[in-house]
């Protein structure tokens, strides 16, 4: 870890959006890119990210400034293909795999994941078949070709976002349900836990599984608050 070089931490407006500074010196990217930022709410984050730092930076402790790195020095290389990686989820999308049994998990599933599946049909124009067990689902081109034009719309910050939530989730629907408001942080949270949440029911709780739950809940929490400052 790096000592702390600096006093203060702040935002300002320069040419184009807004920038972070530290002690009047502004941030530039772990890449060497100048910092940016397209809203002046995005720019107070991060600089209340750096302002929080003790004596040593952790860079792990500034997930704002870790998503505005990847938008910037990331995506803009790579856009095409993060995008074909996120389509591949329209075959292994979490809501399309479920239970046969024991019949309250699969009743449990049914009620959380198709209404969201019914959503992406009639909003997005994505219509997804749904498998017991987890053998792979080929799914409609159709439904890809849907997804595939909602994606191409987003701009590299708003698709660095999506991608968190995806890859968090293991759900291109539930990523997408964030982004167009159907669902909130605490719904997606529970959509995709709902299989872990179901085993911690039955079994018990386990030290293991709950560290990785409450990984994913401060995960999902930072992404979709990304998003949202994003929009100012």
């Amino acid at each position: 870890m790096t000592k702390r070089f600096y006093k203060q931490a702040s935002s300002n407006t320069v040419e184009g959006g807004f920038a972070v500074t530290l002690d009047e010196r502004t941030i530039k990217t772990p890449a060497g890119q100048p910092l940016n930022l397209p809203t002046q709410a995005l720019a107070d984050a991060v600089a209340g990210e750096w302002d929080a730092q003790g004596d040593e930076i952790e860079p792990k402790s500034m997930p704002m400034m870790q998503l505005c790195g990847t938008a910037i020095d990331r995506v803009p290389d790579v856009r095409d293909g993060l995008i074909e990686g996120l389509l591949r989820y329209t075959d292994t999308d979490l809501l399309c795999y479920r239970a046969g049994h024991p019949a309250d998990l699969a009743a449990k599933q049914h009620a959380a994941w198709q209404p969201l599946l019914d959503w992406a049909s009639a909003e997005l124009g994505a219509t997804l078949f749904v498998a017991e067990g987890i053998m792979p689902v080929d799914q409609d081109e159709a439904a890809r070709e849907a997804f595939r034009t909602v994606l191409d719309q987003l701009d590299n910050w708003t698709l660095t976002a999506v991608a968190e939530l995806v890859g968090i989730s293991g759900s291109l629907v539930v990523g997408l349900a964030v982004l167009k408001g159907r669902l909130d942080v605490e719904g997606a949270f529970a959509v995709c836990q709902l299989d872990e949440d179901h085993q911690i029911e039955r079994w018990g709780e386990d030290a293991e599984a709950l560290e990785k739950r409450d990984s994913v809940e401060r995960d999902l929490i930072n992404a979709a608050r990304f998003l949202e400052l994003l929009r100012g």
